[in-house]
């Protein structure tokens, strides 16, 4: 007989309802899941009815043992949780807001695949954005694949691409940063054992900073924001302010001056320039209190000015310095 804990088509069946149980919960709509017309798991591919909700944005990422999260330190539905949204972060730096995902999962023998899917599905219930499909496979390590996709309304306002700042667009980001890589020191510190790397046992500032790390949020309300207050250009910090901050402004090709960093509590300031997944979004807008009223109007916390776009593409400063070449980079 069948194991049914290691079954591929078993566990499909189990995260299937997982998945669809959690469709919708935030805005509280348990209407028929899968809509009617539409088909999620269970065959060749999804079919999704855009019903005129505008053009479809798409973003694939990889979230991979060793590199992303480590299990000595993050429980496997930490990794599920982050797999969706840093996926949906991309969604987010472009103004949309996450519709459905993909997921692919490989993973080891004997791999919980059920805990990785339920922090999948809270992250699923917590951005209103269903899992329709995927794929399983055995695996040398845990590897997720995400695919996300939103739409873009038709409402006036372009999407928020990397390449739209320009000279006299003021700076702004929407959280303080430095939170994910202060906590990932926290959590590998070789003072801690085993016990008190969980971020329950940390006092109040080191568990915020460990939250940041194991559970990082997609700003989708921010994009939506930024994007409905004229915002021109933004891009989520995935890879540190320094490194995404170039990114931005090579593909606007102007230049930068960053006079303050928002260092989040108990980081240090290169934790804020290059430490990286902090998820927050960096924004570019020409007009500041048009910004300002619209994340006022949306109920967010005020977007944090920290510099200008200059007219000298290639001359990114930090307080009169050049810009350190800090952040993640993959090394093949």
């Amino acid at each position: 007989m069948t194991n049914d804990r290691t079954d591929e088509l078993a566990i499909i069946g189990r995260l299937q309802a997982l998945f669809e149980s959690v469709a919708g919960t935030p805005r509280g709509s348990k209407d028929v899941v899968p809509p009617p017309g539409e088909l999620w798991i269970g065959d060749d591919a999804a079919i999704i009815i855009s019903d005129g909700r505008g053009r479809l944005v798409v973003s694939v990422d990889l979230v991979v043992e060793g590199v992303h999260f480590d299990l000595r330190y993050s429980d496997l539905d930490d990794a599920g949780w982050k797999s969706l949204m840093v996926a949906a972060s991309d969604i987010a730096a472009m103004g949309a807001r996450p519709a459905f995902a993909l997921l692919s999962l490989a993973a080891p023998a004997a791999t919980d695949v059920d805990q990785f899917g339920a922090g999948v599905a809270q992250a699923s219930a917590e951005l209103g954005c269903p899992v329709v499909g995927g794929d399983l496979s055995l695996g040398p390590a845990v590897l997720a694949s995400v695919t996300v996709a939103g739409f873009l309304p038709e409402d006036g306002h372009p999407p928020l691409l990397r390449s739209g700042a320009a000279p006299g667009d003021t700076l702004f980001v929407t959280g303080s940063l430095g939170g994910s890589a202060a906590g990932l020191r926290l959590l590998r510190s070789p003072d801690r054992d085993a016990a008190s790397r969980a971020a329950s046992a940390l006092d109040p500032v080191g568990a915020a900073l460990a939250a940041a790390h194991l559970r990082p949020r997609a700003r989708v309300a921010e994009g939506v924001a930024a994007r409905g207050g004229g915002a021109s250009a933004a891009i989520d910090l995935s890879d540190g302010l320094a490194s995404d901050a170039r990114r931005l402004a090579d593909a606007s090709r102007v230049g930068m001056v960053i006079d303050v960093v928002p260092v989040a509590r108990g980081a240090t300031e290169d934790e804020a320039v290059g430490g990286g997944e902090d998820y927050a979004l960096l924004v570019a807008a020409p007009e500041p209190e048009r910004l300002r009223a619209a994340f006022a109007g949306s109920g967010l916390a005020e977007p944090l000015v920290i510099g200008r776009c200059s007219d000298e593409p290639g001359r990114l400063l930090l307080r009169d310095e050049p810009l350190p070449n800090a952040g993640w980079h993959h090394r093949f």
